[in-house]
């Protein structure tokens, strides 16, 4: 929908700050040699056929292997399920969860498709808040109120999605424990992690050189910085904290200081037909007159994208 208010005799480059998927920007390009590694997976010929429907088995040891670092005790390869991406994850364990009555517990704001999945699978969903002043935190309290006999379970994504928040120890044991005296499970969404698949997972979990990593969230720290700093330059949006993971972060529009904008979809709109930049709109993750900024992008383009959205906001600011 944004797309198509684009100005198509604006000469600018579009700046898309909406976007999930940084892999198109140079700095957030894969791993060469995870790139190698699927390669190598396919020519081998041991991988192209049907395999398990729980995954491969060297691929569930790798996994098991990096996932028990850290823990207390060790995970087998018949603890791990793999999944084709975060979609199906999701599809097949609120599939198992759904039965008749049953209702989920989901944040909000949050990630659209659980939503979606829960609608197809007849899952009530009753959604508790994310505390902006708290640095997104869950509120427990909405969480106990939810929650009855037919809840079974409660979403946790943790680094945030859309907030950019990172979840502390402290927060994280508090959630355990109010599921724990509840009895419902929880889905901890951390797909932020990594995203590999299949037969080339051995190789990338265990050759891809720590610098690698370094070198993303270097970057992403250095977009963290300019996205908040500019983001305090413009009197019409609030940016409650800053973010300390995933790529986004969640701002707070102040409608009362423009004179023409009626909510964050028709900003957004606005915004895309004026200077050529896609932010996605708050009411699109559950919170209506929000923003959801990406700061996954290459930091000259991220610097354009939010003078440009400065110089909208200055345009379109009530005369005193």
């Amino acid at each position: 929908m944004l797309m198509e208010h684009l100005n198509a005799s604006d000469p600018r480059p579009v700046i898309p700050l909406g976007h999930g998927d940084p892999s198109a920007f140079p700095s957030f390009r894969t791993t060469p040699l995870a790139e190698d590694a699927v390669c190598a997976a396919l020519r081998s010929a041991k991988f192209n056929g049907y395999s398990s429907t729980v995954g491969i088995l060297p691929a569930r040891r790798a996994a098991a292997e990096y996932l028990s670092k850290g823990l207390p005790h060790k995970l087998s390869p018949d603890d791990v399920f793999l999944t084709i991406g975060c979609t199906q994850a999701l599809q097949t364990i609120l599939t198992v969860l759904a039965r008749p009555g049953a209702n989920i517990l989901l944040p909000r704001p949050g990630f659209p498709y659980y939503e979606a999945t829960a609608g197809f699978c007849h899952l009530e969903v009753r959604h508790f808040d994310l505390v902006p002043e708290k640095d997104w935190e869950v509120d427990l309290a909405a969480v106990e109120a939810l929650s009855d006999e037919n809840t079974v379970a409660m979403v946790i994504i943790n680094p945030g999605n859309p907030c950019g928040n990172v979840f502390k120890y402290e927060h994280l044991k508090k959630v355990a424990e109010t599921a724990r005296k509840l009895g419902i499970l929880v889905i901890a969404d951390e797909v932020y992690s990594h995203l590999t698949f299949g037969g080339a997972l051995p190789q990338i979990l265990e050759n891809t050189p720590s610098d690698f990593f370094l070198k993303i969230v270097n970057t992403l720290n250095e977009s963290v910085e300019i996205c908040y700093d500019k983001i305090k330059e413009i009197p019409c949006i609030t940016c409650p904290s800053k973010p300390e993971g995933s790529m986004f972060v969640m701002v707070k529009l102040n409608l009362s200081l423009l004179e023409d904008i009626k909510d964050d979809t028709d900003f957004c709109c606005k915004l895309a037909t004026e200077e050529s930049v896609i932010i996605l709109p708050g009411v699109a993750v559950g919170l209506k007159d929000w923003l959801r900024v990406t700061f996954a992008i290459e930091p000259s383009s991220l610097n354009d994208g939010l003078g440009r959205i400065k110089a909208f906001c200055q345009r379109h600011a009530k005369k005193q």
